[in-house]
């Protein structure tokens, strides 16, 4: 690395709000002991609660994290405090202590080994008798699936919000068995619909989203290929990266990183990337998942705009992507967003294309807190349109703007907008 990143270009790593408020708190040189650096990698020993002593190390090249703290946030705090303080110029270069130049070898030996296991797509294909007798056993899942929705729908919403979780669970785990894990994941997540307000219009929309996909998958034969493939994926089937890499859709621009948010289920961690097309103004999603132990890809940073190949997956709306190559380093920028109405009709032409979509990445500009009558948060642009906002603590948002406009980017879905990232003209970036 022959240049140091700025403190946006840290914070645009850590995974929420809080994590990035505490790496604040922790940045002091006097908290840590043993920092160092050189061009590819930071390390330090930060001071914990009593007697620990928490090792951290970045491994500056992908970026990559390791902290000897029992956080599974990645990066954790003491990876971002130790970067906060590189940026500012506190960290002095040396040579890299043992544990440091342990891992870091271990990486890249791990990376080789993958390397050379990793098969080549022809090696990989599947026998033609696997794939169909795939097939038969998600069509007789999914016909079992219709045949359960329409049972909860003769048999009335009424009890819904006093059924047990099993109800739905049974379901999903058929679903699993039948090697459609896609459905399984939206089946399992009706459980919580009974619990939200207006549950009984929501819930009814999800069983009539779900038939929808079911007769579509019956019917997929009949069906446009970007469409056929948007089925396939809603219901499991996955395409391996190889191919979406050789063979996807390729769109270079110059990419801005616009919101990240990790979420966890049972084990394993997955990590949403947004990013916005300065030219095309296209949105797009990469995703890393990790299981615990493993870390995330922290290669994009929020805040940053980098020039890059996509190569994104089939669809009808295609809009998760791989980053296929990239044209030099990532450099501060922020995004240019539009008016709610633009947004708006952005989303509208989206879910005519894929009515399964779930969230969907706005980026807006000149917006300003406000609340209704009732107490309730939104966002409005010049033009006085209005998003409703779905953030319990406004005050970070609130402290960054003054009361003023400024550029939001954040995840919309049926339950309004998760901001996730702003920008200011003063502050710069700030993680939401």
């Amino acid at each position: 690395m022959s240049e140091r990143w700025d403190r946006d270009q840290v914070l645009g790593l850590a995974p929420d709000a809080a994590s990035a408020k505490a790496a604040g708190g922790i940045a002091e040189p006097g908290k840590w002991a043993r920092t160092g650096c050189d061009d590819e990698a930071v390390w330090g020993e930060c001071q914990g609660s009593g007697q620990s002593v928490y090792r951290a190390c970045a491994d500056l090249t992908e970026p990559a994290f390791r902290c000897s703290c029992p956080s599974r946030k990645f990066p954790c705090k003491h990876a971002l405090g130790l970067l906060l303080l590189w940026a500012d110029g506190t960290v002095e270069s040396g040579p890299r202590p043992g544990w440091a130049a342990e891992w870091i070898e271990e990486r890249r030996e791990r990376a080789d080994r993958s390397a050379q296991r990793r098969p080549s797509a022809a090696a990989r294909s599947r026998d033609p008798k696997t794939v169909e007798r795939r097939e038969r056993r998600v069509d007789d899942g999914l016909a079992e699936l219709d045949q359960w929705l329409r049972d909860q729908v003769a048999h009335g919403l009424a009890q819904a919000d006093k059924a047990p979780y099993r109800l739905w669970d049974d379901a999903a785990r058929r679903l699993v068995d039948a090697q459609a894990g896609g459905l399984a994941g939206q089946v399992r997540g009706l459980a919580a619909i009974p619990r939200t307000p207006g549950w009984p219009d929501r819930l009814l929309e999800e069983y009539a989203l779900l038939r929808l996909l079911v007769r579509a998958y019956q019917r997929r034969d009949e069906l446009p290929e970007g469409l056929r493939e948007t089925v396939r994926s809603r219901v499991g089937f996955t395409v391996p990266q190889e191919e979406v890499v050789t063979g996807g859709e390729r769109v270079r621009d110059r990419w801005c990183v616009t919101g990240s948010r990790d979420t966890a289920q049972d084990l394993l961690t997955t990590r949403r990337v947004w990013l916005r097309g300065r030219r095309t103004g296209r949105p797009a999603l990469v995703l890393s998942f990790a299981a615990p132990g493993t870390s995330l890809d922290a290669s994009l940073i929020v805040g940053t705009e980098v020039d890059a190949e996509l190569a994104f997956f089939p669809g009808a709306q295609p809009l998760r992507a791989l980053v296929a190559e990239r044209f030099g380093a990532a450099v501060p920028g922020s995004p240019a967003g539009t008016p709610v109405r633009g947004f708006l009709d952005e989303h509208a032409a989206a879910i005519a294309l894929d009515p399964w979509l779930d969230r969907w990445p706005a980026t807006l500009e000149n917006v300003r807190l406000a609340r209704d009558g009732g107490g309730d948060l939104y966002v409005v642009d010049a033009a006085g349109d209005a998003l409703p906002l779905r953030m319990a603590d406004p005050w970070r948002l609130l402290a960054l703007s003054g009361g003023g406009p400024v550029t939001m980017a954040g995840e919309w879905s049926p339950r309004g907008l998760l901001p996730l990232a702003a920008w200011h003209e003063d502050e710069g970036t700030v993680i939401l």
